[in-house]
This record gives structure tokens, C-alpha cells and sequence, in this order.
């Protein structure tokens, strides 16, 4: 009869235990559904929408070109991507044709690769011939100042009649030459 007890006691305690696990899973989740619903809820979207205005930024390009907000005024295309992004790997070859087709060529073209060098490598060798390319880190200059939260993400870009250069289209379809305007 000691014996039954005691299993039966233990049984109890492993069921406590697992209850008491369960628990702490159950608020964890929560946790992370609160985190997720608080990014991808209430308007807060992958970058700034049809007609707001991009924040002010200056970087320099991987060739040593220096590029700021003003330069954009002309209108332009934006790509961000990053190398550890599958996504980005699927869409970087549309984009690199979509680019070759820009009227102005890569004067008008801004790529963003966000990632240290030496990951950042490849693409930045693959975008170079049809953009100015800029490596940054994630919430650097140009990620800040298109409020940019997802990869890959096409923008396009050109000044508002108020002269500040404003989001144009933020869904950019790559496989159509590129019809950029002034």
C-alpha cells in the first residue's frame, strides 16, 4: 500500500509540474502574439506609404558618392534587400533588370543592401552596373529615414508638389520596364 501511495503522489507532482509549465508556455505565447500584433497592427507598415515624405539622410555609396535626400528630388527607385533574406534573393535578379530599364539609369536608381561586408558581398556586386549601391547596418541612415522593416522592399520615389520627395509607390511591379517620370 506504500508503494501505490507513493506513485500516486508522484504522478500527482509530475502533473503539478507539467501544469505549472504549461502555464508559463501559455504566457510566453501571449507575450510574443502582443509583439507580433504590435508590429504588424494598427498601420504600422513595412516602410512609409503612398505619400509620405521621406526623412532627411545622407550616406555615402560603396563607391564613395555622396547621396542625400535632395538627390531624389528627380525621382528615383529604392530597393532594400539583405543577404540573409530569402525573399530577397528571389526578387534581387527582377529588380536588377527592372533597374536597367530606369531613364537615367543608375544616377536614378538607390540600393540599399543592410548587412556587414562581407555577407553583403555578393549583392552588392550584383546591383553595382545598374544602381548606387549603400551597405548599412539594420536602422541605419537610409532604413530610418523610409522607415523600413521588411525585406525586400521596393520604393519609388520623386518630390511632392510642397518640393519634399515623397513615397510615389511603395508596391513596385518589377516585371514591367521601369516608367519613371519627374
Amino acid at each position: 500500500m506504500p508503494v501505490l501511495t507513493a506513485v500516486v503522489v508522484l504522478i500527482g507532482l509530475i502533473g503539478a509540474l507539467n501544469l505549472v509549465l504549461m502555464l508559463g508556455v501559455i504566457k510566453r505565447l501571449r507575450e510574443h502574439a502582443e509583439l507580433i500584433g504590435r508590429g504588424a497592427g494598427r498601420g504600422a507598415a513595412p516602410t512609409l506609404d503612398v505619400g509620405e515624405p521621406v526623412g532627411a539622410f545622407t550616406v555615402t555609396t560603396v563607391d564613395g558618392d555622396t547621396v542625400d535626400t535632395d538627390h531624389l528630388a528627380v525621382g528615383a527607385l529604392i530597393g532594400f534587400f539583405s543577404p540573409r533574406c530569402r525573399p530577397c534573393r528571389e526578387k534581387l535578379p527582377d529588380f536588377v533588370r527592372h533597374a536597367g530599364t530606369v531613364p537615367g539609369g543608375r544616377r536614378r536608381v538607390l540600393a540599399v543592401v543592410v548587412g556587414d561586408e562581407e555577407e553583403a558581398a555578393a549583392d552588392v556586386a550584383a546591383l553595382e552596373g545598374v544602381a548606387r549601391v549603400v551597405r548599412e547596418p539594420e536602422d541605419g541612415p537610409l532604413g530610418t529615414a523610409f522607415r523600413t522593416r521588411a525585406y525586400p522592399t521596393v520604393l519609388r520615389v520623386a518630390a511632392g508638389s510642397d518640393g519634399r520627395v515623397r513615397v510615389t509607390d511603395n508596391h513596385v511591379d518589377l516585371t514591367h520596364p521601369a516608367e519613371v517620370t519627374a
